[in-house]
């Protein structure tokens, strides 16, 4: 097998040269001269053995000074590019390259872990992933200003001093926000490594009936719901309860949270009027003490928050 020096050598004249052209032409390359101002011992003998981890270093930086996104990166690896390591010293020069995954690869990877810590049932899941702002949740609406930074002031805390006990209860008038504020909460909380789960309540109690056929889906989403970080009944009250709904699946997944994990609530109903739903059911009819035993559950762990605000369905939150 011949060498590389040998079919060198037997190359047409015009050809070598133009090797050599740009052979020079790299090694002239602002980031190889830098590369050699870093390491002052490198000479030219000791990169041209080289040349191909260069022309790749060479290439991929200019690829990503004028990168065209994710979607379309040309580099061999995408979100990634290569980085030279050069140890020795003068006469002992050992070059190396590795990919190092950029910051719109690192940033991709991050916020789809954030999207993995955060799961909803029945939830329109835009309002956690497209992560709006803080200023956005509190001017957006001037009446909510007072409730948006209660929820904000709520979100700061938790990432200062870690997961609280307390929960919030969100109560107010239909489409001022509550949902869009628990969703952002979530997703904030979900970048400090928070699990998270937000369930639209008319619709979880429906499926549970069905659930009933399915013993161990149904386990699994109770214990989902004990354990996540962060519980979040959204629009509760709004759900036609039945006896086993609030007694063997809501009254377990409240007990075993109370004093562990906080739970969240939205809600048009203030927690008088959520006792006396809970003290109803279509089969059952008035039954003030178990209404009373759930709401024991709920209110000595929440905060209660007013969300104030017109009514902003179908409008861009």
């Amino acid at each position: 097998m011949r060498s590389l020096s040998q079919i060198l050598k037997q190359m047409p004249v015009p050809a070598m040269e133009e090797v050599e052209k740009k052979r020079q032409e790299l090694l002239k390359h602002p980031l190889v001269q830098n590369l050699r101002q870093t390491y002052t011992f490198l000479t030219e003998e000791d990169l041209k053995p080289h040349m191909t981890r260069l022309y790749q270093y060479v290439r991929e930086y200019t690829h990503c000074s004028q990168c065209p996104g994710l979607e379309r990166c040309p580099n061999d690896f995408a979100g990634h590019y290569t980085k030279l390591t050069v140890e020795g010293d003068a006469g002992h020069v050992r070059i190396y390259d590795h990919k190092v995954a950029c910051k719109k690869w690192v940033a991709k990877q991050n916020s789809e872990m954030v999207r993995k810590r955060v799961r909803s049932f029945y939830v329109d899941e835009r309002a956690l992933n497209e992560g709006y702002s803080a200023e956005e949740i509190i001017t957006i609406d001037p009446e909510r200003t007072k409730a948006a930074k209660q929820v904000l002031e709520y979100i700061v805390k938790t990432k200062k001093h870690g997961l609280q006990k307390r929960g919030l209860y969100l109560v107010g008038t239909f489409g001022t926000g509550k949902t869009f504020m628990m969703c952002y909460m979530l997703h904030e909380l979900a970048k400090s490594g928070y699990t998270g789960v937000i369930v639209y309540m008319p619709d979880f109690i429906e499926d549970l009936k069905s659930m009933i056929k399915e013993p161990e889906r149904l386990n699994e989403t109770i214990e989902l719901l004990k354990t996540t970080d962060l519980l979040v009944f959204d629009d509760i009250g709004a759900e036609n309860l039945n006896p086993w709904a609030r007694d063997h699946v809501m009254g377990s997944i409240l007990n075993y949270r109370m004093n562990r994990k906080p739970t969240f609530y939205t809600s048009n109903y203030e927690l008088d009027a959520l006792e006396k739903h809970f003290s109803f059911t279509n089969k059952d009819g008035d039954e003030q003490y178990k209404g009373k035993r759930l709401m024991d559950r709920i209110r000595p762990f929440v905060d209660t928050i007013v969300v104030k605000g017109t009514n902003k369905r179908g409008m861009n939150l």
